[in-house]
């Protein structure tokens, strides 16, 4: 502590002071290159505090824009906050407390409330010009990235030169420059695409069974931070999350879950990697929807090859799993919406179902729900097409939209249909009017035929019960 005072006293980041208003407590904490950074606890002050609202970057975003560039250069400001001189009429308010005496910073300290909201403003503010174009800076970590490698060095000379302007220093042992593939915010990008971070994979495949429930715990959260990388990662690890809600009655590892477990590490033992589609490029969307959770795959068709551009996936909740299957798939599909929303808003998107998804937006007197998610679907350039066959590798956890678990038959009135094999063609007013299009359905699935839905003289139309609300 005595160390640190000193070094910060000579500067000339902080300075002594009597009588302050505030006063806080100094805490030591260690960081990842084994130094040490005195941080203040500031509690009380930032409850005093109003909260500024300026946003962070999203990650997955800045992430997303970085993979596919052939050149890539890190760099980390060194002790980026202090190099923010506080207001004179403020620098009391940090005041806190050593065995030396009272001190408070000149510059702006770790710990208070606004500080990154403070520091994203300015970097926003210096590199305007290049943020999304050739830099990408979250916070106090900065990537300068180059489509070719001959541009590189005079994207690093533009950046250099706002970084002269400003006074801003780097932290040399943090920085990297010119390479093709590096860390940033997480994962690991390069020219190829998006993979995930090696050190969190090698994490879970040497973790030990976990014994007690906290073990159990740190386990789901590292799996879900490389969701993003696992393809229906929900249904992977359903019984994980099952025990997980049971709260701390954690009965022991049973077999079941090692099982599990193995079979998790021998899928994180070769992730995926995540490909960076081109702008404009139609992406193509896959969905599936088991007895425990929904999920969907994003992907970009490159040189006839399917690769994975996204993964999602989200358990359903009690009343989510007593929704009518085609609202399900609708549920999946809202989901990959909502989640992607980036890709759905630059991309054209493609959903490759056998079921009639597009008949039942364009038409969903029958739940509120639909109505609701048709509205919200409409933003996105959405197209529907029946599925081809499957045959890429990365597609396998998708050929099937319905994963079966109810082999009961549907009767209806004088119709019964067994779910096993149902073969059906129908056609629709509208689609009569303008294109005649046909649909042919082979799938398992339970239908409710009514009468007269549709202009009268016009054949059936097979829908999906509802239920109530």
């Amino acid at each position: 502590m005595r160390v640190e005072v000193d070094k910060l006293l000579s500067i000339g980041f902080i300075r002594e002071v009597q009588y302050p208003r505030w006063l806080a407590n100094p805490v030591l904490v260690k960081k990842p290159n084994g130094k040490w950074r005195m941080c203040i606890d500031f509690t009380d002050l930032n409850k005093a505090c109003p909260k500024d609202s300026f946003p962070l970057p999203r990650i997955e975003q800045l992430v997303n824009s970085t993979a596919g560039h052939e050149a890539l250069s890190f760099m980390d400001a060194y002790s980026g906050y202090n190099q923010i001189k506080l207001d004179p009429d403020d620098q009391e308010h940090t005041s806190f407390m050593t065995d030396q005496g009272l001190y408070c910073y000149n510059v702006l300290p770790f710990g208070l409330k606004n500080a990154g909201a403070t520091y994203q403003r300015l970097v926003n503010r210096m590199f305007s010009k290049q943020i999304w174009r050739t830099m990408e800076v979250y916070v106090d970590d900065m990537l300068i990235k180059s489509l070719k490698q001959k541009n590189h060095l005079t994207d690093l000379q533009e950046t250099f030169t706002v970084l002269q302007e400003y006074g801003m220093k780097l932290n040399p042992e943090e920085c990297v420059f010119c390479v093709g593939e590096g860390k940033f915010l997480g994962f690991m990008v390069s020219h190829r695409g998006i993979e995930a971070n090696p050190e969190k994979i090698q994490a879970i495949l040497d973790l030990q069974s976990p014994r007690t429930f906290k073990e159990f715990q740190s386990l789901n959260g590292r799996i879900t931070a490389l969701s993003r990388f696992i393809s229906r990662s929900t249904d992977r690890c359903a019984l994980f999350f099952k025990i997980l809600k049971t709260g701390k009655k954690f009965e022991g590892w049973t077999t079941e879950c090692e099982t599990t477990f193995t079979a998790l590490k021998e899928y994180l033992a070769s992730p995926p990697l995540l490909s960076r589609p081109t702008v404009g490029e139609p992406l193509f969307l896959y969905l599936s929807v088991s007895k425990t959770a929904v999920s969907s795959i994003l992907v970009r068709n490159h040189n006839k090859e399917d690769l994975p551009v996204d993964y999602t996936s989200k358990s359903l909740q009690d009343t989510e799993s007593r929704y009518p299957e085609i609202e399900q798939l609708t549920l999946a599909l809202m989901v990959s919406a909502r989640r992607l929303r980036t890709s759905f808003q630059s991309h054209p998107i493609v959903v490759l179902t056998d079921y009639p998804l597009r008949l039942i937006l364009q038409r969903p007197e029958t739940s509120g729900r639909l109505t609701k998610w048709s509205i919200e679907l409409s933003e996105f350039d959405i197209t529907y097409r029946p599925r081809p066959s499957i045959k890429a590798q990365v597609l396998a956890d998708f050929v099937s939209e319905f994963t079966p678990h109810r082999d009961t038959p549907a009767t209806t009135g004088n119709t019964a249909i067994t779910g096993r094999c149902l073969s059906s063609r129908f056609d629709t007013a509208s689609e009569l009017q303008h294109a005649g299009m046909e649909i042919e359905r082979r799938r398992s699935i339970e239908y409710t035929w009514k009468r007269g839905w549709n202009h009268p003289g016009h054949p059936s139309t097979p829908t999906v019960p509802t239920h109530p609300g």
